[in-house]
This record gives structure tokens, C-alpha cells and sequence, in this order.
């Protein structure tokens, strides 16, 4: 790996038939999985239908880890992880998404997981990329601030449900309320831009965060989609 090397990030869904078990890796796993050789960042999510982002949404049958590898090599070679190993061989199904940052903006965990050093701007990184695109949004909501959050997801979720293009749209989170995101999956970054920015709720949603401040830190990260293998609920994306 060099300096310049750029990261190879990797999204991993299992659908799961026995709920205590996964609860139980993803309370031990956390740590063990941060260890793993060649992993720049790692996060084992919950997940859920990106309805409302409240407990009403978590889907227990289905978990999650967010990968950030040093380089491609590294990304090989994580079929030597034990945690992540425990949870291929205790699923029913997995997809995993592999993918490489275009453009990243925020913190999560008081880190910019996805920044490297790489030739050309992320500016032109992300316009010579013709590709299926994804989009990671990720946020700690101020607790003061989560009913106004909240009230606003619902309409934003309904246009994503039908958005052009949009393969796969979940939620994501550490925890099942209050550290949540979302991860959509695009046929290409014009369907991205014209949901992001001409879909009524999700602008009048970005025009109310600054203002309302439901976050208290957040993260908004663009990638260009590599490879896509498995299914998730019982179909591919």
C-alpha cells in the first residue's frame, strides 16, 4: 500500500433466521472486527426499512458491517476475518457491496473514514465515473431535535420508495434510535442527483437541517459501486 493508495470500502448484509445469536456477535464482534489486518475503519450496523428510523423500522432479521479498507489487496484477503467468517457461516443470505469513495463530507466516530490521498479532485473523480453509484448518509441526532427529524423521514422515505433508478434503500445504525443512516444503491449518479435534488421532501429535508440542527454530527458520503454479489431479502440488487 502507498500513500496514495485509494480505499476499497465494502458493505456486507446478512439476513439471519435467529435473532439472540446475532444480537450476541454484534455485541463481541465489535472490537475483534476493528482488529482485522489491513482495516482502516469498521462499523457493525443494525438495519431497517428507512420508513420512519423509530423501533418500528428495525429489522432483526437482517444485520449489516461497513468495511474500509487500506486497498484492494487487504479488501482480498478479509475471507481471514473470524467475525466476519461467524457471520457468513451463520446466514441464510448475504449481499455485499464493494465500492470505492468518490466524494466524502462529515465525520462518523470523530473520523473521516473514507478521505485519501488519490490523483484528481474528488470533483473530477465523480464525474468521470459512469457506473451504478451508492450513497451513504449517516447522523447522531441531537436528542433535543429527534421529533422534528423524525416527522420529516416519512414523506422523504415515500419518493425514495419510487425514485428512478434506486435499486436498494435501507437504514443503517449503531444504535435504534438516535446514531442512524441510510444506504441507497443507484443505477447511476444522474438518478442520485435527480432524487437528491429534485424530489420535493428530500430538498425541503436538506433546506430544514442547517436550521433546525438535527444533527450533531453527520456524514454524507458518494461511491462509485465495483461489484454487487448475493441477495438481500431474497432477491439481488
Amino acid at each position: 500500500m502507498t500513500s496514495r493508495a485509494v480505499p476499497t470500502v465494502e458493505l456486507r448484509i446478512w439476513g439471519v433466521d435467529r435473532v439472540m445469536p446475532a444480537l450476541g456477535r454484534m455485541a463481541s464482534g465489535r472490537r475483534a472486527l476493528r482488529a482485522t489486518p489491513g482495516l482502516r475503519f469498521a462499523k457493525l450496523l443494525g438495519t431497517g426499512t428507512a420508513q420512519t428510523f423509530t423501533m418500528e423500522s428495525a429489522d432483526l432479521r437482517h444485520w449489516a458491517a461497513l468495511t474500509v479498507w487500506h486497498d484492494d489487496d487487504a479488501a482480498r484477503a478479509s475471507s481471514d476475518s473470524r467475525v466476519l467468517r461467524r457471520w457468513q457461516d451463520s446466514s441464510t443470505e448475504e449481499l455485499r457491496i464493494t465500492m470505492r469513495p468518490l466524494r466524502s463530507k462529515g465525520q462518523w466516530s470523530r473520523v473521516d473514514p473514507f478521505g485519501h490521498e488519490s490523483k484528481g479532485s474528488p470533483v473530477d473523480r465523480a464525474r468521470n465515473w459512469t457506473g451504478p453509484v451508492a450513497a451513504l448518509t449517516r447522523a447522531r441526532l441531537r436528542p433535543t431535535t429527534m421529533a422534528s427529524f423524525w416527522r420529516a423521514v416519512p414523506p422523504v422515505a415515500s419518493e425514495l420508495a419510487g425514485a428512478q433508478g434506486n435499486r436498494l434503500a435501507l437504514g443503517v445504525g449503531e444504535l435504534p434510535i438516535g446514531v442512524q443512516g441510510t444506504f441507497s444503491l443507484w443505477d447511476s449518479t444522474r438518478d442520485l442527483t435527480d432524487f437528491a435534488y429534485h424530489s420535493p421532501a428530500h430538498k425541503s429535508a436538506i433546506s430544514r437541517t442547517k436550521p433546525a440542527r438535527w444533527y450533531a454530527e453527520e456524514l454524507f458520503a458518494r461511491f462509485a459501486v465495483l461489484d454487487v454479489t448475493g441477495t438481500y431479502q431474497g432477491r439481488s440488487a
